[in-house]
């Protein structure tokens, strides 16, 4: 079933991601919207994101602190009371330690936004999504209706969307901003709760002024707003927002992909302190490799007529223009890829990339082609897994 709201869950539901607006000469006026989605849905998906293909997701918060569990820890501590969590309080924290005696902790103090985005950069990501506020509350920017509960006021005394910001769209990278609708334990939303959702007092008074301040201060490339789940998009008026965001604010392409658009979204969580761990980096870098060697096959690729090859789960075809790319997981025994699908022609030439040479090929007499991979110690190859084969001139 199709959900709605400003933005989305994390996975089966909508990602909005808005476009930053430029003028460009001999661009078509786009019509203004109306707050309905037959209007709202009707605005096509920006050639950016559809290019993109990878980016890194930052959650980083008052819950790096714990560091324990998830960014839910507030939740399954004190909404839940999960014995696991009570244990950890106990074994860890003195009587009587809040959830906000977390938030002094929460330093950033070896943060280095150059830094990340030099990561991120070498990784391969296009764009990079930050945590402007979990389900917790607390802003990681100076948010004039958050008082007392932000990363200027307390623990990191920066705006470190902000900073993170300048670094990542200095490189040439989109930044996205995510944001969470709801809060968890804040006494607006929980009177708006009890009284079933009837009343917008938390909506008036601290969704809506955030997500305006956020898109007026930083004029980001994506927004995704998370936690509509326990109510419906006309309690977070969902459509007026929109529809400002596609006429009247200063960015406004907005899209909507479901979770299986296209795009991958690598999650990490830096530590209260600002650094983020070897596995991590280490993670990073080695997808920053493989795509300095496939990248061709992924970035601005669309989907070809097939997407996985026939009786197998190793073999994923993608496209761009004539070209084809088959990304195969499992390097064969016997050195020889087997493709059904592909269909050869006269003109037809086999390569893989980052390695010179044509490869031999041939038809097999069972259908589709028969590919002899190179034959070097696994050590030379120019990627550890997931190689990646272009066929030219095939149908």
């Amino acid at each position: 079933m199709k959900s709605r709201a400003v933005g989305a869950g994390l996975v089966l539901l909508l990602l909005p991601v808005l476009l930053r607006a430029a003028y460009v000469r001999g661009f078509r006026p786009q019509p203004r919207y109306t707050p309905d989605w037959q209007s709202l849905d009707s605005r096509p998906l920006p050639e950016w994101f559809d290019k993109a293909k990878f980016g890194v997701f930052v959650h980083w918060g008052v819950f790096s602190v714990p560091a324990w569990g998830s960014e839910w820890f507030w939740w399954h501590w004190k909404g839940e009371g999960l014995p696991q969590y009570e244990q950890f309080m106990s074994d860890n924290y003195p009587p009587g330690f809040s959830y906000a005696d977390f938030g002094p902790q929460f330093t950033a103090r070896f943060f280095n936004p150059d830094s990340w985005a030099d990561l991120f950069q070498a990784a391969g990501a296009k764009y990079v999504v930050l945590t402007t506020k979990h389900h917790e509350g607390f802003t990681n920017w100076p948010s004039p209706v958050s008082w007392n509960w932000n990363s200027k006021d307390v623990g990191p005394h920066r705006d470190l969307v902000g900073e993170l910001g300048k670094a990542v769209q200095k490189r040439n990278m989109r930044y996205g901003l995510y944001h969470s609708l709801l809060e968890w334990f804040h006494p607006l939303y929980l009177l708006d709760k009890k009284n079933g959702f009837k009343t917008q007092h938390f909506v008036h008074a601290k969704t809506m002024p955030e997500l305006y301040d956020l898109v007026y201060r930083y004029e980001p490339d994506l927004i995704w707003s998370d936690g509509e789940w326990e109510c419906p998009d006309t309690y977070w008026n969902s459509t007026e927002f929109l529809s400002w965001l596609y006429n009247d604010s200063p960015v406004k392409e907005l899209v909507q992909t479901v979770s299986l658009g296209g795009n991958y979204l690598l999650n990490i969580g830096p530590t209260k302190d600002g650094l983020i761990v070897p596995i991590f980096q280490e993670r990073l870098l080695a997808v920053g490799k493989w795509l300095s060697i496939n990248g061709e096959a992924i970035y601005s690729s669309k989907p070809w007529r097939k997407q996985l090859e026939k009786n197998t789960t190793s073999v994923w075809y993608t496209s761009r223009e004539t070209t084809v790319y088959a990304i195969f997981l499992h390097w064969p025994e016997n050195g020889v890829l087997s493709l059904v699908s592909p269909k050869t022609t006269s003109t037809t030439q086999i390569t893989m990339l980052g390695i010179q040479k044509d490869l031999k090929w041939s038809t097999d007499p069972e259908g589709g082609l028969l590919i002899y991979l190179p034959q070097l110690p696994l050590l030379t190859l120019p990627v550890d897994f997931g190689w990646t084969i272009k066929l030219v001139g095939v149908e």
